[in-house]
C-alpha cells in the first residue's frame, strides 16, 4: 500500500479496471519493505510466494513469484506477527487498561496502541509495520464535509452516523487517555488527539482480519475479534477471486488459501466480501470498478413519484410494504430493477379492483399484464430521473475539481463512485426496455 494513501485511497489512481492480468513493478527493494521483511524474519515469518509490487490501476500491492494454483496457502502469518488485543494487554498499557473502569473495548486498546507506538517513532518495535500504514485514509470520517454531502443520499446519512460514532468514540475515551498520562513527558493531549485516534480507528477498520478471542475481564464484553496482519494486509480486493482466510489454530499462524488460480508475476486478490461499492467506500474508502455487488438504492419517496397521487389506497400499500420488509433495499442493478424494486413497483400500481390480490404480488405471481406493464413503466421513469440526476452532480464534481484543487483526491473518489452508478443505471435502462418490449 502506498504510504499516505493504501488500500483505502487508492481509488484516486483507479481509472482502469482491476485486473488479475495487470503487470506488477517489484517493489521489494524499497527501504521500507527491506525492513518490513527482516522485521518479519525476525519474527518466523518468510514469504516464499508473494512479493510488494506496483500495480497499474491498483496502486501498491502484492505479486505472485510463482503460478498459484487452487488450494495452495498463498501466505501463512505467524501469530508472533500478529498485533491483537493480546499484544496490547502484554504490552506497558496493560495495567493502565486492567485498571480503568469500566473496562475498555477491545477497539480502544487496539486504537490507544496504535497511536502510543505511532508516537514512540524510531522507539517503537513496531516501526516497520507503522512504515507501512497509510499516512491518511479516505473513509467518510475522513473526508471534508463537502465532500460528505455530496455522495448518495443513502450513503451520505450513513456517512455523518459514521463521522458521529467516531467523534463519540473519541469522546468517551478522553478520561483513559489521560491516565495514560505518566507513560509520556508530553501533554497527553497532544498524542490522543481526534486526529491520532481517527488514524488508528480507520487502520483497524480498514485493515483488520477477523480472528476471534475469548472475552477478558480487563476489556469490555463487546466482541474481540480484530487483528492486524502486517505484510498480509497489502493484498488487495477484488469480487472476482474466491480465497479461505482463517487462524489455523494447529499451526498457530493465520493463513490465506486461494480457490481460483493466478498466474505468475500477477497481482494476488482477496476478497473482503460480496460488497456493494457504497458498502466498500464506508467500510474502507474506496470503490471497486465493474463490482458486479454494485447498485443503486431507490428510496421511498422515489418509489411513488410517479404514481397518481389520486390513488386512495396509497397509503396502505406503503404500510403494506412496510410491515412486509419491502420499503428497504430496492436496488436497480447491471441487469436490471431487482426483484424486491419491481415487486414493489408491481404492489403500488395495483388499480383499485385488483387490490385484494397484494399477497398473491408479495409471493410473485403475476396479477395482469396491465399491473406488469405499469410497473415496468415507472421503473423506467425512475430510472431515467437517476440518470439526469446522476449527470448533474458529476457536472457539480467537475466544477469543483478545477476550483477545490486541494480536494482533488477525494472529488475523485466521489466521481468514480457516481460514475459507477451512472454506468449501472444506463444498464438497467436498456435492460427495462428489453421487458417493456414484452407489454407493447
Amino acid at each position: 500500500m502506498k504510504n499516505g494513501g493504501g488500500r483505502t485511497s487508492r481509488i484516486r489512481r483507479r481509472k482502469l479496471f482491476r485486473s488479475s492480468e495487470s503487470r506488477g513493478v517489484n517493489e521489494s527493494y524499497k527501504p521500507e519493505f527491506i525492513e518490513l521483511k527482516k522485521w518479519l524474519k525476525d519474527r518466523k515469518f518468510e514469504d516464499t510466494n508473494l512479493i510488494p509490487a506496483r500495480f497499474p490501476g491498483t496502486g501498491r500491492g502484492l505479486m505472485s513469484k510463482t503460478s498459484l494454483q487452487e488450494g495452495q496457502t498463498i501466505i501463512s502469518l505467524p501469530e508472533s506477527c500478529l498485533l491483537t488485543t493480546d499484544t496490547v494487554i502484554r504490552s506497558y498499557l496493560g495495567e493502565y487498561i486492567a485498571k480503568w473502569q469500566p473496562p475498555p473495548s477491545p477497539l480502544l486498546a487496539l486504537c490507544t496502541f496504535l497511536v502510543s507506538e505511532k508516537h514512540a517513532g524510531d522507539r517503537s518495535p513496531w516501526k516497520p509495520y507503522l512504515e507501512v500504514l497509510p499516512k491518511a485514509y479516505t473513509c467518510p470520517v475522513c473526508l471534508e464535509p463537502e465532500v460528505v454531502n455530496l455522495l448518495p443520499s443513502p450513503l451520505k446519512a450513513k456517512a455523518w452516523e459514521q463521522r458521529s460514532h467516531v467523534r463519540e468514540f473519541f469522546s468517551s475515551s478522553r478520561g483513559f487517555f489521560s491516565s495514560l498520562q505518566p507513560l509520556f513527558s508530553e501533554a497527553i493531549e497532544s498524542i490522543f488527539s481526534y486526529r491520532a485516534l481517527r488514524w488508528a480507528w480507520c487502520t483497524v477498520n480498514t485493515r483488520a482480519v477477523y480472528m476471534k478471542h475469548p472475552p477478558r475481564l480487563c476489556l469490555s464484553p463487546e466482541p474481540d475479534t480484530c487483528a492486524l496482519a502486517p505484510y498480509l494486509d497489502l493484498l488487495n480486493h477484488s469480487p472476482d477471486v474466491q480465497v479461505k482466510a482463517a487462524f489455523n489454530e494447529e499451526t498457530r499462524c493465520y493463513e490465506i488459501r486461494t480457490a481460483t488460480r493466478c498466474g505468475r508475476r500477477r497481482e494476488v486478490f482477496i476478497c473482503y466480501g460480496p460488497h456493494d461499492n457504497h458498502r466498500l467506500l464506508l467500510e474502507y474508502g474506496f470503490v471497486s470498478i465493474h463490482n458486479p455487488h454494485a447498485c443503486v438504492y431507490i428510496s421511498k419517496d422515489m418509489l411513488v413519484k410517479y404514481l397518481p397521487s389520486t390513488d386512495k389506497q396509497m397509503n396502505k400499500k406503503i404500510s403494506i410494504l412496510e410491515d412486509h420488509d419491502f420499503i428497504e433495499n430496492l436496488t436497480f442493478g447491471w441487469d436490471g430493477p431487482s426483484w424486491r424494486l419491481l415487486t414493489a413497483l408491481k404492489l403500488l400500481c395495483l388499480e383499485a379492483e385488483e387490490f385484494t390480490c397484494w399477497k398473491k404480488v408479495l409471493l410473485g405471481e403475476i396479477i395482469s399484464d396491465t399491473n406488469e406493464k405499469t410497473s415496468l413503466d415507472v421503473a423506467q421513469k425512475i430510472c431515467r430521473y437517476f440518470i439526469e440526476e446522476t449527470n448533474a452532480v458529476l457536472q457539480k464534481v467537475s466544477r469543483m475539481k478545477d476550483e477545490e484543487v486541494a480536494l482533488m483526491n477525494q472529488l475523485t473518489l466521489v466521481e468514480t463512485l457516481w460514475t459507477e452508478e451512472l454506468k449501472i443505471l444506463q444498464a438497467s435502462a436498456k435492460a427495462l426496455i428489453t421487458l417493456q418490449t414484452a407489454f407493447t
